[in-house]
């Protein structure tokens, strides 16, 4: 900074206002410094600035999803950092990809740039680690998925009641044999779904086919497989509820493959893109994970300015969407071998 004051000729005190965005810098001598600035390549040590702030702030939080990639995780992440933007905080984000070891790897990451706080989707069973990770002053949010093992604000879906009303939603529509095809069942938010699929058959009085409940389906290939080794069988479903946005994926790659896509029913778990485009267009159960995000960001925000209240659950309601795919009648269901 010394340098770049000799080089724009003026006080050094000039160039840290100009650093540090004061607007009532004169516009001439804020032109310098920023022409000085440019041809010097001076670059602020934010490291150095944190050690002299009085808070110890960084200007930075930290965000964990399951994989930026997935559309719902993009919404989500582009909430938070639109949020963020507003107070002028940068956002970290990294991909736990399921693995509980790589979320304790990024989790110590963050910690070691300081920042000021953690919205994480859970990928472990136990958070414990984070109370000695942050020593305990660093605060967190729980966002998707609850976290264990330590006390913080959570932002959830209501799955249970989504995965009630969609299956519900296919046997109102005639159907008696639906399939179940659901995320790992490590997974919170998939036992979630497949207990409202079960509330849903029991209060029909329909007993659930353990042959048609199918969990453990993560991606869109092992979906679209499973869904056309389902549809080969004897006495196959007539409708399917499908409890992830990839596994919908997958699924409607299997049907178009077997031309079944306007014979059977489909109701999925989140949206994804294009689905109101495809034909039929797909019946969903949507999440908002633009609202998880903007809660998730402004719980975090209260905490990190001093909000010390106990922790809250935040529930965040789902919309069924009916586009066509979710209101197709039974038909008499036919091996597929027989097509």
């Amino acid at each position: 900074m010394n340098d770049v004051a000799r080089a724009a000729g003026v006080s050094l005190k000039t160039v840290s206002r100009v650093v540090n965005g004061v607007q009532t810098v004169d516009p001439t001598l804020a032109a310098q410094v920023r022409s000085a600035i440019e041809a010097l390549n001076y670059r602020p040590d934010m490291g150095a600035s944190t050690l002299r702030r009085s808070d110890r702030r960084t200007g930075t939080i930290a965000l964990l999803l399951e994989d930026v990639s997935n559309p719902f995780s993009s919404a989500l992440h582009r909430a938070v950092e639109d949020e963020a933007r507003t107070r002028g905080v940068q956002v970290l984000t990294g991909s736990l990809d399921e693995d509980p070891q790589r979320e304790r790897e990024l989790a110590r990451a963050f910690t070691m740039r300081r920042a000021d706080g953690l919205i994480i989707a859970p990928a472990s069973t136990d958070q414990s680690y984070l109370t000695s990770e942050f020593q305990g002053d660093t605060p967190v949010v729980f966002v998707d998925r609850p976290g264990h093992g330590i006390p913080a604000d959570t932002v959830l879906a209501t799955n249970v009641i989504g995965a009630t009303e969609a299956t519900r939603h296919l046997i109102d529509h005639g159907h008696r044999r639906i399939a179940y095809l659901g995320d790992y069942t490590r997974i919170s938010t998939a036992r979630q779904r497949h207990q409202g699929y079960l509330t849903a058959m029991g209060d029909a009085g329909l007993e659930p086919d353990p042959a048609l409940v199918l969990p453990d389906l993560h991606t869109a290939l092992s979906a679209e497989s499973a869904v056309m080794e389902l549809l080969h069988r004897p006495d196959p479903p007539t409708a399917l509820f499908t409890g992830q946005n990839l596994v919908t994926i997958g699924a409607v790659r299997a049907l178009r493959r077997l031309g079944l896509h306007r014979t059977l029913a489909l109701i999925g778990f989140d949206d994804f893109p294009l689905a109101d485009l495809l034909e039929p267009a797909v019946t969903v159960i949507a999440q908002d994970p633009a609202m998880m995000g903007r809660i998730a960001a402004q719980a975090l925000f209260s905490r990190i300015d001093g909000d010390s209240g106990p922790p809250r659950q935040h529930w965040i309601p789902t919309t069924l969407i009916r586009r066509g795919s979710g209101e197709l009648p039974p038909r008499s269901p036919i091996a597929a071998d027989s097509w």
